[in-house]
This record gives structure tokens, sequence and C-alpha cells, in this order.
């Protein structure tokens, strides 16, 4: 995980350190022994980068709640 505030990503070496990350992330993940996130959970982060929403979606989530779910649901906007 990362977390990147909105006046972060209005600079464009930011926003380009993001789009890296996103587009090489599972590759990465594990040429350094993370376990990366699915295609589908990556897609749903692409999507929230590319709406620009932040804040947690942890907040008052159920236990066990997968992280697909989590990115699938309402956020919590800041």
């Amino acid at each position: 995980f990362i977390y990147v505030s909105q006046k972060s990503l209005s600079r464009p070496e930011v926003k380009s350190f993001v789009e890296f990350y996103l587009s090489g992330g599972p590759e990465l993940a594990r040429e350094v022994g993370y376990v990366p996130l699915s295609d589908a959970e990556y897609k749903l982060v692409n999507q929230r980068f590319t709406r620009g929403t932040t804040g947690t979606m942890f907040s008052g989530a159920e236990s066990g709640a997968t992280l697909e779910t989590l990115l699938s649901g309402p956020s919590t906007a800041r």
C-alpha cells in the first residue's frame, strides 16, 4: 500500500510514480517477495486513482471483508 495526498498528486513526478507503481505492481511485488494484488484489485485501485478518490476504505469495514469488496464499495473521500 502507498498513500498519496491530493496535494502531492498535483506534482507531475508523483503522479508519474503512482502510474508506474500501479502498472508494474504485480511484477515488482513478485520480484521483491511481496504478494501482489489480484488483477481485479489492481483494476479497482486504478479506478480509484483515475477518479482521484482519496481517504481510507477501511473505516467501518466488517471483519473478514475482502480487499476487492472494500475497493468496490463506497469510500471515504477526503
